[in-house]
């Protein structure tokens, strides 16, 4: 199996939605992270093997979006490209999929990002209108169509709204988490510390110049340039304190303010065969070893993906625990991300669940999310795979570092596990 590498990456600033993109379409922000990839790296568009985009909600004109945006982005119609959607782990699905053509011998230089667009979800028509239209498509004489429009019922005349609730459960995600922190134990005041933490850690990281990945866009068919993430707020926890609880009213803790919001952005990056990297002139950034995909009960456990991908990936590696010296998890909520540290460090947990005799281990703050995570940098569903990854080998970069573990849950009580290595310097 040979060697495989992230090259680099690009992403748009994330946006909340129905902001700076909002008259955009989806494959116009992954087009353009596409463009941007090309222009760090200096790819020959015909060195190009296969794309593999990750998005959540989609666009039904662009539906394979990985094909859209690399036809617009000026790639050769030669080059395959394919679409996978797995909750908020699809981007990580598009660079596990290209791990896996890289591995097979399939192809050498792969592009795998990802798109989430919801300024624009689609509403349909109730499924009776639907219906009766597609049965009047067939209908030749127009008093016939009257008269099959004269037999629509009252109550399909109206739209169904995108679904927002887990389909086994019937049951959104935000009250799920309202549960979670309530069988862990994790208190409003923790989740607004946290919440706070991220967005701190994230404006200091901006500051810094950190998040590299971040390239200034301008909006297509305007002047506008965006050139930050424009979700990050630094509150205080009195400002915090005052929001009413989101999901479960009155007794919840879960917020506006503790919770990722709704983003609109793009990422892409550069995955390829060591060798082939090699023989292009690149100097790679992290080495992609082993990873897992993991799913359990999506009511109970919905989001604690983190808490079993973590063993499991170590094991996979041959790591512990104490070897990571970056961790890179997904901040859906900050009680999720809390749940998933207290489960991690609980033997009663370790062993009704994951068959452990004794807990797994908690990581230490100091080593986790530094700058800052999906609930102030943003989290549009189908990118920010990419931009785990990404953040995780330029920290190993910048902190003296050998391995990062990158996890992440999703819809549907899935979870990912992904393990990063510091490509050497000399």
């Amino acid at each position: 199996m040979p060697n495989i590498v992230l090259v680099d990456a690009a992403r748009t600033p994330f946006c909340m939605s129905g902001t700076h993109y909002k008259n955009l379409m989806a494959y116009d922000l992954m087009r353009g992270a596409m463009i941007e990839l090309v222009s760090r790296t200096n790819l020959p568009k015909d060195a190009l093997d296969h794309v593999a985009v990750g998005t959540v909600v989609q666009e039904a004109q662009t539906s394979n979006i990985a094909r859209e945006a690399l036809l617009t982005a000026g790639f050769s119609d030669k080059v395959p490209a394919h679409t996978v959607t797995m909750a908020c782990i699809s981007a990580n699905q598009a660079i596990t999929s290209c791990m896996g053509l890289i591995a097979t011998g399939q192809a050498d230089t792969t592009i795998a990002g990802g798109v989430e667009f919801l300024s624009d979800v689609p509403i349909r028509l109730s499924r009776g209108l639907r219906q009766k239209l597609m049965d009047m498509a067939k209908i030749k004489s127009a008093g016939g169509k009257i008269t099959s429009l004269a037999s629509l019922k009252l109550k399909d005349i109206g739209l169904e709204p995108l679904g927002v609730s887990e389909f086994s459960s019937g049951e959104t995600m935000g009250h799920s988490a309202d549960r979670l922190t309530s069988a862990f134990k994790v208190s409003r005041n923790e989740q607004d510390s946290y919440s706070i933490r991220s967005h701190t850690l994230a404006a200091k990281a901006t500051k810094e110049g950190n998040l590299s990945d971040l390239f200034p866009f301008q909006v297509p068919g305007t002047t506008n340039v965006v050139s930050a993430d424009n979700g990050i707020r630094v509150s205080t926890p009195e400002q915090m304190a005052k929001l009413r609880p989101a999901f479960v009213r009155p007794y919840g803790t879960v917020t506006a303010a503790n919770s990722s919001f709704l983003t609109d952005g793009a990422s892409a990056a550069l995955i390829m065969s060591e060798e082939k990297a090699l023989e292009l002139g690149y100097k790679p950034k992290a080495y992609l070893r082993q990873f897992v995909y993991v799913s359990q009960d999506p009511r109970e456990q919905l989001l604690l993906g983190p808490a079993y991908a973590t063993p499991a990936v170590l094991k996979k590696a041959g790591l512990n625990l104490s070897d990571i010296d970056v961790f890179e998890f997904h901040e859906a909520f900050a009680g999720q991300i809390l749940a998933n540290l207290k489960a991690l460090d609980s033997d009663w947990f370790a062993q009704k669940y994951m068959g452990r005799s004794t807990k797994v281990g908690v990581p230490q703050l100091e080593k986790f999310n530094l700058w800052g995570g999906s609930l102030s940098i943003g989290h549009p569903f189908g990118a920010t795979g990419t931009r785990l990854v990404y953040h995780a080998a330029e920290r190993l970069r910048k902190e003296d570092g050998k391995y990062a573990l990158v996890a992440a849950c999703a819809a549907g009580g899935q979870g990912h596990g992904i393990i990063v290595e510091r490509y050497p310097s000399k």
